[in-house]
């Protein structure tokens, strides 16, 4: 049996074959549940626990979850800019040195609150567009146009990623 890929504990990303409402109120439902169960992945964790990589030259447990409200931040951004602009060319950032910045080392409370707040209002924004404004599109200067509808899909799936990343590490350490 092939060993597993750290990287990617739910596998990679995959587009929806048939973009939907069906598929998109699923995508926002995943993007609702996300803080929670990154609370509930990180709870009881230690500050050694969470200054863990999650795998050999991986980020650790504490810069996922900063990593987490940044990119969600971002997003968040992108969705607003797409709905109000006609296909808005979104400015890209470097994940990696976002990662390396002094307020990744703050404790992960900060940017779990973070989220709490930034997915209640997201959800909102979500939850008010209309199915034909998911087609609206974003243009990224390394991934060329992209519709909200992948946009969605892409977080829905992020925030799972991530949180997969702690709970096999903590499978993986025996961490109960």
């Amino acid at each position: 049996m092939p060993e597993p890929d750290l990287r990617f504990p739910i596998g990679k990303f995959q587009k929806d074959d048939a973009p939907s409402a069906e598929n998109n109120r699923r995508h926002m439902a995943e993007i609702e549940a996300a803080p929670a169960q990154l609370r509930k992945a990180i709870a009881g964790l230690t500050p050694e626990q969470l200054d863990t990589p999650y795998r050999p030259e991986g980020w650790t447990v504490r810069q996922l979850i900063h990593h987490i409200a940044d990119s969600h931040m971002n997003a968040y951004v992108r969705f607003k800019l797409a709905l109000t602009e006609d296909a808005p060319t979104i400015k890209p950032y470097s994940q990696a040195l976002w990662a390396q910045t002094a307020d990744n080392q703050e404790p992960v409370e900060t940017s779990l609150a973070l989220l709490e707040a930034l997915h209640h209002r997201w959800s909102k924004l979500l939850h008010s567009m209309k199915e034909s404004e998911y087609t609206r599109t974003l243009v990224h200067p390394e991934s060329g146009v992209v519709p909200l509808h992948v946009q969605l899909a892409i977080y829905g799936w992020h925030g799972r990623h991530h949180t997969a990343h702690i709970t096999a590490l903590r499978e993986r350490n025996g961490w109960k």
